[in-house]
């Protein structure tokens, strides 16, 4: 797609040709961003959105290869792409990790290996031997995770007794009982009701080579006691009645458990989203895939084809390798780069953010049912949801980026999308003034105890990432007339800030994004920028820059929040988090702004982007983490641009939109 009505669009608002000149026109700069946006609008879909790949760490395609051989669907083709992939995403220590460079993670090892072994590769190759030694130093498979644990009964590598109990009559529970799908996350429940049919049902997988992993075992697994070692004094409670429900079950009537499989059953079959599938995340469209063959339906259904398609839509095969996608970013991955080129063009509707912009805008959820509706019954809807279509599932993080672009582009042709998307995020404010990623006061703890709990993000409580996001929307669209939910939130704010001033990032790695979501948050709620907390934040991010002028923080922060802001190199996605902070906290002209914009100009590719190898947000922290590959191409271009305006603006004395 060629950039000249973008361009055209920049004449216009600033006299200058290709972007505003500063002090001559042909700059580094201005060089610099009209190939980062030419780059980014060539990757725009003919349909007006863009959707980047989105990477997560080996246990999905492992789990892809396992699906497979459960099913007995293989593509021997496919699997060989994904074994290139797996191979070469080995770590000097024999295992897999769950982002570049990260410590050896056993479940991830155990998943790979078994995906390798099930391809064919011999258990004696170097880099399988490697990788068996490196489990059985950790205390072999057996100290695994529990999805690990599901996936290897399913397959009868170890005994049932070996997962922790999870029968389907869960399902039927009244909602006052303390466990109930409805006080677990959107991801939680998705991923939980189809596994309670397999995990009831106990399908054999057909593992059509008869592959076994029992040298992954320091003790063989008939033999082995200690399946789930307690964390705590409420866990050893939960697993006590997880012993009691083992000898209660043969007890329930056949009519109990038939009503909760077709409850179950009636669940999935609901929120099958079509071709993009349950919650539009990889581990519920598997597990639904495989509840309902094991269920009874057969391979030529039409729920059967829906689930193996939205499945086959998450693989990226290349010509060498191929892997499994976690789900599918479009949503996010337009608004964000809309409100980039919004910076770049300094008005908000040039013709490919126009396309975009009418994408999304066919997409909003507003008269669909949502599970967000059990907390909020007379809420009308006006979110979107993070991938093509998961309509039951709006996110709170990803609306108010997408009206936000479409308040800057046309406040009149859009005024409607952007009037619910503000009735819908206000609505959804939790009591503590904050807001989580898809549900209200989602936050009851004690469920992340109970022993298929391991992972501990069972909930979706509220973050200062999430919050800052409606604030900064919120405020945009009108301080006065959205004051008393503004300022919840900016006392939420203020109680989160950490000691050194920073904000964790829930939902981008880490500290340094949480710092740039709540500093674009606190200019637009017009805090002033001597404000102490804003003070206390930019010193933060002054002592964490980098020596070649970039920021960088390790995924290792979520183990270790004495790492917050520390990496052994600088990311351009960071950098462009960082510099967003400082120039909304008024530092333009300041030496450490200067060295950063610096550092992206170094940086930048002849193609016009960047190129990192780290992983870019968590899925979970500390247990799943992830990699938006746009946040290379949309970030650091949003913030050159963004260093431009506001630059401008000082030479001209006079506001320039968007900035």
């Amino acid at each position: 797609m060629s950039v000249q009505p973008l361009r055209q669009a920049g004449d216009a608002a600033t006299g200058g040709a290709a972007g505003p000149a500063r002090t001559r026109s042909d700059s580094w700069l201005d060089r610099a961003i009209a190939r980062a946006a030419d780059a980014l609008l060539d990757r725009q879909h003919p349909d007006g959105y863009w959707c980047m790949e989105f990477e997560a760490d080996c246990t999905i395609p492992s789990e892809y290869v396992m699906m497979m051989h459960f099913m007995d669907e293989v593509d021997a083709a496919l699997e060989r792409l994904i074994g290139v992939y797996l191979r070469d995403h080995q770590e000097e220590h024999g295992g897999w990790s769950l982002y570049p460079g990260g410590d050896f993670d056993l479940s991830c090892t155990v998943k790979a290996y078994f995906a390798l072994k099930l391809i064919g590769d011999d258990p004696d190759e170097p880099h399988m031997a490697r990788a068996r030694a490196a489990v059985l130093a950790a205390g072999g498979a057996a100290r695994a995770n529990v999805f690990t644990h599901i996936a290897l009964a399913l397959f009868e590598q170890i005994p049932w007794r070996a997962v922790p109990f999870m029968p389907v009559e869960i399902v039927l529970l009244p909602e006052w009982f303390p466990f109930h799908i409805r006080k677990v996350s959107y991801w939680s429940r998705t991923v939980m009701v189809p596994l309670f049919v397999l995990c009831t049902l106990k399908p054999r997988a057909a593992n059509p080579r008869q592959v076994s992993i029992a040298e992954l075992f320091t003790v063989p697994p008939t033999e082995e006691r200690d399946w789930f070692p307690a964390r705590s004094g409420l866990n050893r409670l939960f697993r006590a009645l997880d012993l009691v429900g083992r000898l209660v079950e043969p007890l329930v009537p056949r009519a109990i458990r038939s009503a909760a499989v077709a409850r179950a059953e009636s669940f999935v079959v609901e929120r099958l989203n079509g071709d993009d599938g349950l919650g539009g995340i990889f581990p519920a469209m598997v597990n639904a895939h495989e509840m309902l063959a094991a269920i009874g339906y057969p391979p030529d259904h039409p729920y059967r084809h829906q689930t193996r398609r939205a499945l086959e839509k998450l693989l990226v095969v290349k010509e060498h390798e191929a892997y499994c996608q976690p789900c599918l970013s479009p949503v996010w991955d337009t608004g964000l780069a809309c409100l980039a080129l919004q910076e770049v063009a300094q008005r908000g509707d040039t013709p490919p953010v126009l396309h975009g912009l009418h994408w999304l805008a066919e997409r909003q959820l507003l008269d669909e049912p949502g599970d967000w509706q059990w907390s909020r019954p007379t809420l009308r809807g006006g979110g979107w949801a993070f991938e093509f279509r998961n309509d039951h599932y709006p996110d709170i993080d990803d609306t108010p980026v997408v009206a936000w672009s479409m308040l800057q582009a046309d406040p009149e042709g859009f005024a409607e999308n952007i009037e619910r998307a503000a009735e819908w995020i206000c609505g959804m404010q939790s009591s503590n003034g904050g807001w989580a990623s898809f549900d209200v006061d989602n936050t009851h703890y004690y469920l992340n105890e109970i022993p298929f709990a391991d992972h501990g993000a069972l909930l979706d409580p509220p973050t200062s990432d999430v919050t800052a996001r409606c604030i900064t929307f919120l405020s945009r669209l009108d301080r006065e007339r959205f004051a008393s939910v503004i300022e919840r939130g900016l006392e939420y704010l203020r109680a989160e800030q950490e000691p050194d001033g920073s904000w964790f990032g829930r939902w981008g790695t880490n500290y340094v994004y949480g710092t740039w979501c709540v500093l674009t948050a606190l200019e637009t709620a017009g805090q002033p920028s001597d404000a102490p907390m804003v003070r206390r934040a930019v010193e933060w991010l002054y002592s964490m820059q980098r020596a070649d002028g970039g920021w960088g923080e390790s995924n290792a922060t979520y183990f270790d929040p004495g790492l917050a802001g520390q990496h052994v190199v600088s990311t351009s996605f960071q950098t462009a988090w960082a510099l967003l902070s400082l120039l909304a906290a008024g530092e333009l002209r300041a030496d450490g702004v200067t060295r950063g914009v610096q550092y992206l100009l170094d940086t930048q590719q002849p193609d016009g982007l960047w190129c990192d190898h780290d992983f870019t947000a968590p899925g979970f922290p500390r247990v799943f983490y992830l990699k938006y590959h746009g946040y290379s191409q949309y970030f650091p271009l949003w913030a050159l641009a963004r260093y431009r305006t506001r630059f401008e603006r000082t030479l001209t004395g006079g506001a320039v939109r968007p900035g």
